[in-house]
């Protein structure tokens, strides 16, 4: 292709860098998915043990409570454009070492190689996403595009977790493990090439933390408000009652579809269909939605509690999927509305470190609500459901109160 017509063609991505960004976000997303698919299958074909499979997930989530912190501290010291191409090219290496563990290893040494790739991408993508919640702000020409370009990321990541896994099933299966999961590492050259070629951010508008005391993760929790920190406090309350199903997905689709291998795909694909329409319609309202943190976090939490008291309750499994559809749409809205109220109304200077925190938010509620739900399932007479309905009745009162106290309450 002449150099002419290249150059124009990249003029062009760089006019529409909201979108190429976005495009390379959601590819590079899907290929991950794909990726933690053939990592899984491998782990199991190879040993025969599940253990090995949560050990594989765990070491891709945990490390984002440790690792938040620091990674926001860093994102507002150095600059979210410097970190975020750092993260991207640590992915890639955490990718590369998963693809070129099938040639040099077999049995319990791939075993190492594909955990140590995974935790290594666990602790990258805390970094990646760190600092893109904050870099985005670089990217719109307006303040008033910034919600409606951040919910948009909340779109794309669940479009990339239901397309993902199926294909790096037929990549695993059609090619092969070695290629499936190098095709997985390169769709993270795409944001690479995509932040050093083709993005012109408004670099003069970040504003970057001095070192000290106000550098730290409690400065920006102290400054940050009290509207932002309830808004934080609300979220954590509200994983801890309603976030369990990533961690018991297996088990709530055997027990809703039976133990068909189609059924835990066709679950967490309905899951993911609510999560894609809840992000749609934030999207569209992300503007009237940002201004109303009560009434966008305790509408999403009762959402989701009414989600799993109609699991509780005995119907066919058509009732069940449309509370699961409720389920991802509910939990959606709580996540990605909580990400965005605090980035569109955090001062610039604290972004990063707001981001972590929202981070902790999540997935330490999350976390232990799985653990929780875990406990009660196998302490309660009634098993699942009578944890469904527990928590259920729980996380309804708590979206309630929510929206009586705090329902009218409107950010500036």
């Amino acid at each position: 292709m002449p150099r002419r017509a290249l150059g124009r063609i990249r003029r062009q991505l760089t006019q529409h860098q909201r979108t190429t960004f976005l495009l390379a976000s959601g590819l590079s997303t899907a290929g991950s998915f794909a990726g933690l698919t053939a990592k899984g299958w491998l782990l199991m074909e190879g040993s025969g043990n599940p253990f090995l499979l949560a050990a594989n997930f765990a070491l891709l989530t945990l490390p984002t409570l440790l690792v938040s912190g620091p990674a926001g501290v860093l994102t507002d010291r150095l600059g979210s454009e410097r970190v975020l191409i750092r993260a991207q090219w640590a992915l890639l290496a955490a990718a590369v070492l998963g693809a070129i563990a099938i040639p040099i290893s077999s049995g319990g040494q791939q075993d190492a190689l594909l955990l140590l790739s995974t935790l290594g991408v666990g602790v990258a993508s805390t970094y990646e996403l760190t600092a893109r919640n904050k870099y985005v702000a670089l990217l719109v020409d307006e303040p008033e595009q910034l919600g409606p370009y951040l919910a948009s990321f909340s779109v794309i990541f669940n479009v990339g977790k239901l397309l993902g896994p199926p294909i790096g099933g037929l990549l695993l299966a059609a090619t092969g493990p070695t290629l499936a999961l190098s095709l997985d590492a390169a769709t993270y050259l795409l944001p690479i090439l995509t932040l050093l070629w083709l993005m012109a951010p408004h670099r003069e508008r970040e504003r970057r933390s001095a070192g000290g005391s106000g550098a730290r993760l409690v400065t920006a929790w102290r400054d940050c408000g009290p509207a932002l920190r309830h808004v934080l406090l609300f979220c954590g309350l509200a994983c801890l009652v309603g976030f369990f199903h990533p961690g018991l997905a297996p088990l709530m689709a055997l027990k809703l579809l039976g133990p068909s291998p189609l059924a835990l795909g066709l679950f967490t694909s309905v899951i993911a269909c609510g999560s894609i329409s809840a992000g749609v319609v934030l999207q569209r309202n992300a503007q009237l939605w940002s201004r109303r943190p009560g009434l966008l976090l305790g509408g999403s939490t009762l959402i989701t509690a009414l989600g799993q008291l109609g699991l509780a309750l005995p119907a066919p499994q058509q009732w069940g999927l449309a509370m699961a559809f409720l389920i991802g749409g509910g939990t959606a809205s709580l996540l990605a509305g909580t990400n965005l109220i605090i980035q569109v109304h955090a001062p610039q200077v604290i972004r990063g470190r707001m981001a972590g925190l929202g981070q902790i938010a999540f997935l330490g509620g999350g976390g232990i609500s799985g653990l929780a739900a875990a406990g009660l399932t196998a302490w309660l007479p009634g098993g699942l459901w009578s944890c469904f309905a527990m928590l259920g009745g729980l996380g309804a009162v708590l979206g309630a109160v929510e929206l009586v106290r705090q329902g009218r309450m409107r950010l500036a």
